[in-house]
């Protein structure tokens, strides 16, 4: 098992998106351009990302295995992981003190989870409505992104861990700690539609769509790193693998200042 330095656990989208058909929908980014990053912004992008993992943990413990983008029998898109997960989120949330008014709990999360209907498209009449409630755990906290886009994707392809039947700890041998389970991509993507970070084990997937091109990632162990920028093909090549066999550097990449 590989070692690398010390791990943190550290606006709602409310919007109508126009789709029209069952085609893949084009929202266009918001034209403002984003202001200067601020540490609320990277404090809450963090809690965001602990928060996806600890569902993904929830889901497994209940369901013995991490979610997966939900496919038909024709092998056509269905539901993203992003959708399988809500019932999932916050609930570990203790009583007090109480969420913030606005807040959604753990029961409205299940009720949005339950208006999907799970054997059809995600872009099929029924689920095209649910996009733009897209719970506030996946919205963009900066950067341009339409209503409904979400820049929080997992990884999939040949040599990512988004499969059907992936568990924590077995599917990552090279250590929980040490792979990267959701980062911050730098394209954001429908947030109910399976549309992940292919890696081949080769071509690098970009990331940093938020922060002009650091990112935050969660490892499977559910503590969030920030990276800066242009970290090295080759060392994202081995925090993306959950099973090259390879060690780590010494210098992964991680982002050291205080402020970005």
């Amino acid at each position: 098992m590989r070692l690398i330095p010390g791990s943190a656990l550290t606006c709602t989208a409310v919007a109508l998106i126009a789709l029209s058909g069952r085609g893949d929908p084009s929202p266009q980014p918001r034209g403002d351009a984003p202001g200067p990053i601020t540490a609320e912004q990277l404090r809450k992008s963090a809690k965001n990302l602990e928060r996806i993992a600890l569902a993904l943990h929830y889901y497994q413990d209940a369901r013995g295995a991490l979610p997966t983008n939900q496919l038909s029998g024709e092998r056509k898109p269905l539901l993203s992981w992003q959708v399988q997960i809500l019932a999932f989120i916050e609930r570990e949330r203790p009583p007090f003190p109480p969420p913030v008014p606005g807040t959604p709990t753990v029961i409205e999360y299940d009720r949005l989870f339950q208006a999907f209907k799970l054997d059809e498209p995600w872009d099929s009449e029924q689920n095209q409505r649910l996009i733009d409630r897209m719970p506030e755990v996946y919205a963009p906290i900066r950067g341009k992104a339409g209503p409904g886009l979400t820049f929080y994707q997992a990884f999939g392809g040949s040599n990512g861990w988004l499969r059907p039947g992936a568990r924590l700890v077995t599917s990552f041998p090279d250590g929980t700690s040490n792979t990267f389970l959701v980062a911050e991509a730098a394209r954001p993507v429908v947030w109910t539609k399976p549309d992940d970070l292919a890696f081949d084990g080769k071509d690098v997937p970009a990331l940093g769509g938020m922060f002009e091109g650091k990112f935050h990632a969660v490892m499977g162990d559910a503590s969030v790193r920030r990276f800066r920028k242009g970290v090295a093909a080759a060392t994202l090549r081995l925090l993306i693998d959950p099973a090259d066999g390879l060690p780590l550097p010494d210098d992964i990449g991680l982002d050291t200042e205080e402020r970005m």
